[in-house]
């Protein structure tokens, strides 16, 4: 919290001060104009008194920008800001057009801060399903969003480019669009991602896949909420390179997937060995089922966890 409090306006942060009491188990913060504040914890949330302004939400933006909202107007026009610690705050509000483009958000009503936490050790239970003789299978975890996704990537990451005991550490070359998975700080991770990792900042996922396998060598790539057509095809040609990869997906069973064509393009192609979805948001971080590539049928098999 003493890293988040200093973001918020004086009256919201002494309102903070004194109702936040269980921090571990926080995971948002909302805050919306003409409405109480509400705070989020892993299975219940909690309704504040105070009344958010609009002098609220701007002078928290203020702070979010560092006083230039103008240097940040590309984060606003993308719908969210990662701060420091990886901390992404989501921003609703009238969105401005040029074209089919999003291009800035004006009269902000609503600012979403979401807790970013890493959780050593969380992936132990994904690694059988990801190795397979010390090789790494091309994989994709599969969740609707706030189901802990993202702790686990970056926990497999970690994992993989240290190494244990069992199996040798990859070089590791990890895309950070959002800034959430190393949470770089001038160019810094401020989260633990391993000794083997390389980490491309603020670029597409399909841009940076290419720019990663062309650059660094790396022998595992790591993404994280693939969805466009683009990233697909990136995906192809890292495979296609000898380079394996762990991704990210939102949805909540094979059929969502489907329904998206980018993802569809990506089953259908057998690019992708394992398919994990996780649980809910009441078991965060926890696999419900686990689907394989039977490579004599062509198809994915169900394998009871």
């Amino acid at each position: 919290m003493k890293e988040l409090l200093k973001y918020f306006s004086e009256k919201i942060k002494a309102c903070l001060e004194n109702e936040v009491m269980d921090e571990k188990n926080l995971e948002e913060i909302r805050l919306r104009v003409n409405r109480p504040i509400i705070l989020k914890y892993n299975q219940q949330e909690k309704m504040l008194s105070y009344t958010v302004k609009t002098e609220d939400i701007l002078e928290t933006l203020e702070h979010i920008c560092e006083n230039s909202i103008y240097a940040y107007q590309k984060q606003i026009a993308s719908g969210y800001i990662t701060i420091k610690g990886g901390h992404r705050i989501g921003i609703a509000g009238n969105v401005v057009m040029e074209g089919e483009k999003a291009v800035h958000i004006k009269y902000i009503s609503s600012l979403n801060f979401r807790i970013a936490r890493q959780i050593i050790g969380c992936s132990k239970e994904f690694l059988p399903y990801i190795l397979e003789e010390n090789k790494v299978q091309n994989t994709l975890i599969v969740s609707p969003p706030g189901a802990g996704k993202t702790t686990i990537l970056r926990d497999i990451v970690r994992t993989l480019s240290n190494g244990t005991n069992t199996f040798y550490g990859r070089n590791i070359g990890v895309v950070d669009e959002r800034g959430e998975i190393a949470a770089s700080y001038k160019g810094i991770p401020q989260n633990d991602m391993g000794i083997r990792t390389d980490i491309l900042n603020d670029v597409s996922k399909a841009l940076g896949m290419k720019m990663l396998v062309r650059a660094m060598a790396p022998e595992v790539i790591i993404a994280d909420e693939i969805g466009c057509i683009e990233d697909i095809e990136a995906i192809k040609y890292a495979v296609c390179s000898g380079v394996a990869g762990i991704f990210t997906a939102h949805g909540g069973n094979l059929k969502d997937l489907t329904l998206n064509p980018a993802l569809d393009t990506l089953i259908s192609s057998n690019v992708i060995e394992k398919i994990i979805f996780l649980q809910g948001r009441g078991k965060r971080g926890k696999i419900e089922k686990v689907y394989f590539l039977n490579k004599n049928r062509k198809e994915y098999m169900l394998e009871e966890c």
